[in-house]
């Protein structure tokens, strides 16, 4: 059974319950009409019974019987007894007479003859309450069974044609019903994991297999979703590590081209270090930004602990380039809605930013927005362009301030990394206009 497919299945299921049903509603039938016929029966033997009874005299405790016996009337099956004494009998089988003589002096009562299909019924009479005879009415059967056994052969056939449509119209609406489904298989069975658009588009859900067909789309979206994120990731990841790399793989190869003073090593070492941490750096956010967007858990942090975090995180560079940070608690206190490491991954690029292109302070504050925590990070260095606010956060892409005016402008990726993970994470991060410096705004959701 399990070996066949849903359609065969259903329509033995059909087949088997239709059988059941017409199976006992024929039963049923053929034993009501049966009982009806034999209640008939026993309405017209009583019946000629009592029209005998009517035809019959008593004198000196004898019956007599007033009309002579016609074998052609409807008296013909009619035993009419004096005492034991039978005064008429029909021509009957020896069987059915002997049956008729036991009844008489009797009660009253019904008998069946089965080897020639009678019935009698015997009845007795009376007179000034003394019984004095016996009538016995007999009945032939024969019609009544005929009838009934053609009823049942007749409603045998009818079952069995009723059987074969139902069969067939299950079968036909079982195909029909299923039909989308086949097509759904044929269409799926098509697709390669490269078809990420493909849908069974089914149209709008109104029964069982549109609800199906809209619940594997809506599962074939996240699919799709989940492969597009997997697939951005890896090449977001090869992009971003390029530029550090190559920057690894160039001060190594320089370093090692010819002979070199210590100090010349050392330096080529220290450049080779930032890389690395800045690489690392990366890494740690791509993943942080892949973890956020499929994570609904996001943990909560203190707003102004973030902020310290990230201040002490470019301590060193702010130190290299004479920089002062100066973080402003907010007017009351604030909570982001993810965890401390993530929100200082999203701040601490602004603040190494402004550290490279301020020229003596940077300014961190925190205010509270409809539905996120502002960090505003602003530094009085050249500033941005306007047609350059939203360019700088494309990977690799610097703005022009960072041509010749700043030593170590870095790999431009931190700006990049800092809004894929605020957005990640439900937030953004911004270029805001500003006369006299940068000003960067980092929105990270309410705790």
């Amino acid at each position: 059974m399990r070996r066949l497919g849903l359609r065969s299945r259903l329509a033995i299921a059909v087949s088997l319950g239709a059988t059941l049903a017409l199976g006992a509603l024929t039963a049923g039938f053929n034993v009501a009409l049966r009982s009806s016929l034999h209640h008939d029966a026993d309405q017209v033997v009583s019946a000629r019974a009592s029209a005998a009874l009517d035809t019959l005299t008593v004198e000196n405790g004898r019956v007599h019987s007033v009309e002579a016996p016609d074998q052609g009337a409807v008296d013909a099956q009619v035993w009419v007894y004096s005492g034991r004494r039978p005064i008429e009998q029909p021509r009957a089988p020896r069987t059915v007479q002997r049956l008729a003589a036991s009844l008489a002096g009797g009660p009253i009562r019904y008998a069946d003859e089965s080897a020639t299909d009678t019935r009698l019924y015997a009845v007795p009479v009376v007179r000034s309450g003394q019984r004095v005879g016996t009538v016995v009415a007999g009945l032939s059967l024969e019609p009544y069974e005929r009838t009934a056994s053609r009823a049942l052969t007749a409603s045998l056939i009818f079952a069995g044609a009723t059987l074969l449509v139902i069969v067939a119209a299950a079968g036909w609406i079982v195909g029909r019903a299923l039909r989308p489904v086949a097509r759904m298989t044929a269409e799926a069975a098509t697709w390669s994991e490269r078809d990420l658009d493909h849908r069974f588009n089914a149209g709008e859900p109104h029964d069982e297999l549109t609800r199906l067909a809209a619940t594997f789309d809506r599962l074939l979206d996240r699919l799709a979703a989940s492969l597009r994120h997997e697939q951005r990731f890896s090449a977001e990841l090869s992009h971003e590590l390029r530029t550090p790399l190559a920057a690894i793989s160039a001060e190594a190869e320089l370093a090692l081209a010819r002979e070199r003073e210590p100090g010349d090593y050392r330096r080529a070492l220290e450049v080779i270090s930032t890389r690395a941490s800045q690489l690392q750096r990366t890494l740690e956010t791509l993943v942080a930004a892949a973890r956020a967007e499929s994570s609904a858990m996001r943990g909560t942090a203190d707003a102004m602990e973030v902020a310290e975090r990230a201040r002490e995180s470019c301590a060193a560079l702010a130190r290299t380039r004479g920089i002062a940070i100066t973080v402003a608690p907010p007017r009351t206190p604030l909570r982001v809605g993810v965890d401390a490491d993530a929100a200082e991954r999203v701040l601490a690029p602004l603040l190494e930013n402004a550290c490279r292109y301020g020229r003596r302070s940077v300014q961190v504050s925190l205010r509270g927005g409809s539905d996120s925590v502002e960090f505003l990070v602003a530094d009085d260095g050249p500033g941005v362009e306007a047609g350059e606010r939203e360019a700088i956060f494309e990977p690799g892409v610097r703005g022009a301030a960072a041509n010749g005016s700043v030593s170590d402008a870095g790999a431009g990726l931190g700006l990049a990394l800092a809004r894929r993970l605020a957005r990640a994470l439900g937030g953004d991060v911004r270029c805001v206009e500003r006369t006299g410096g940068a000003v960067f705004v980092a929105c990270v959701p309410f705790g």
